[in-house]
């Protein structure tokens, strides 16, 4: 077991890798995954991939016999108020998709972290479990300082405007790569061009915040040039 909750591996600018998996994978298969793993987290998705709530409550349980950390992308930005009830069936961490706006960002908050931080509801057997921390207060406390929120900015308004949707609460940005092309080649004349002006460009605004930036799809021989940009995260 790692030290340090990977909350804090982030919070402290870590170089951080992950994976991604389906959410069906079959139980063996995301074992013989797990085993030896080389990577800090697991990702799963449901944005884009057949989903349901048995699927990801298994997955996170396997995932679990390796105290692999969980993050799960959830279906669409506007199903943020469900962020508690997918918390419930164990993931470690909420990423959501297609985020633009501040109020998207209060809703997240708001739903992921227990009271007095938010307004989460209590429950779930299913949910993380935390040793020592059973009682509901020490839990939710627990929680509150373990959990990891990121947003997923695939706009050029959502990268010009990261700064604002980095608030307290929110661990990472991560950029949708394919998505955020679109939106770039919509804006033919903006100063921000490609994927790199937009990485550097969120990296600057958020240095100093322990917000980090997620690039997905970057090849491990790109890594180093985005690690000198400030970028800490891959998947």
């Amino acid at each position: 077991m790692a030290e340090k909750s990977l909350k804090q591996r982030i919070r402290d600018g870590e170089v951080l890798i992950g994976r991604g998996a389906p959410v069906a994978s079959d139980p063996d298969d995301l074992r013989t995954i797990l085993d030896g793993a080389d990577f800090d987290f697991i990702n799963t998705d449901s944005q884009h991939s057949a989903f349901n709530e048995e699927r990801l409550k298994t997955f996170c349980e396997v995932a679990d016999e390796f105290d692999m950390p969980v993050q799960f992308r959830i279906k669409h930005t506007r199903n943020a108020y469900l962020i508690g009830n997918y918390l419930d069936l164990g993931p470690t961490g909420i990423e959501v998709p297609q985020v633009e706006l501040e109020s998207t960002v209060d809703e997240a908050i708001d739903f992921f972290y227990y009271p007095q931080v938010g307004k989460r509801s209590w429950g779930g057997a299913s949910r993380k479990v935390a040793p020592e921390h059973s009682g509901r207060l020490e839990y939710a406390q627990w929680w509150n300082e373990n959990g990891v929120l990121w947003m997923q900015i695939e706009s050029v308004d959502a990268v010009t405007n990261a700064r604002k949707l980095a608030k307290p609460g929110v661990d990472c940005l991560s950029f949708g790569p394919a998505d955020l092309s679109f939106s770039l080649e919509s804006y033919p004349h903006h100063s921000l061009k490609t994927l790199d002006d937009c990485a550097r460009h969120v990296a600057e605004q958020l240095q100093g915040t322990g917000v980090a930036v997620c690039l997905r799809g970057i090849a491990p021989d790109d890594r180093d040039r985005y690690i000198d940009m400030g970028i800490t995260m891959f998947l």
